[in-house]
């Protein structure tokens, strides 16, 4: 059962952001994107539609296509009734989707390492780097968007349009348990050198070595969920 909606409070609050200009339907589901993964929109709370296309200043089209892409990439679900929620995915779900986020990596890498394109490989390192250079002072938002940036490019560079279009679908899945973990910083510089051997192996371009740096990496990202889902279930317990 949905949670009574956080969005009305966040709308009296002056939290939600409203443009003077129209909102696309990409640019809804970005700002409710947000507001999910920063916990203003917790797992479990309802979404009224019309309340939130009144808030944007958008009609009603780009809003239901705004929930499309979120209901598409897991965050938002539906009740029989039809009513939208924040998506609550149980344990199980979580490592079913891990499981296949981790296969599409490994052969993303795989496929990188013979594809990739210089351009792309220079891309790859760069982002590493900023990413290094930012992990004490960027806002949590801004290094997970980093983070899972990196990781889209290694799959984008692997030329498999097919990989790419499945991998930008399961990884939004895991979006919100990935930022849990993000924010509280678990195992942050023992990431930061799994992603620098990562590197180190594309470019290389040793397929097998980049495919396991991969593979040990997300491994060990999906047991630092695991132990930040946990500290979060402590936490609302006790509230």
């Amino acid at each position: 059962m949905a949670k009574p909606s956080a969005l009305s409070s966040l709308i009296e609050e002056g939290q939600l952001p409203i443009k003077q200009r129209k909102l696309l339907g990409e640019e809804t589901a970005e700002t409710l994107r947000e507001l999910i993964l920063l916990g203003k929109l917790p797992a479990g709370a309802s979404i009224p539609e019309r309340d939130l296309a009144d808030a944007l200043g958008i009609s009603r089209t780009p809003m239901r296509e705004a929930m499309r892409v979120l209901e598409t990439e897991g965050l938002i679900e539906y009740s029989a009734t039809r009513r939208p929620s924040v998506a609550n995915p149980s344990r199980e779900t979580l490592a079913h989707n891990q499981a296949v986020i981790g296969a599409l990596e490994a052969l993303g890498g795989r496929l990188a390492c013979q594809h990739a394109t210089q351009k792309e490989l220079d891309n790859i390192i760069q982002m590493n780097q900023r990413l290094t250079e930012k992990t004490d002072d960027a806002a949590p938002l801004e290094f997970f968007k980093m983070d899972m940036n990196f990781h889209i490019a290694i799959v984008t560079a692997s030329a498999n349009h097919a990989l790419i279009e499945t991998h930008r679908h399961y990884i939004a899945r895991l979006w919100r348990a990935r930022f849990i973990s993000s924010s509280l910083k678990l195992g942050r510089q023992n990431t930061l050198q799994q992603h620098q051997h990562i590197v180190d192996m594309l470019v290389k371009r040793d397929a097998a070595a980049t495919a396991s740096a991969l593979e040990y990496h997300l491994e060990t990202s999906f047991k630092n969920v695991a132990k930040a889902l946990i500290e979060q279930e402590k936490e609302t317990s006790s509230q």
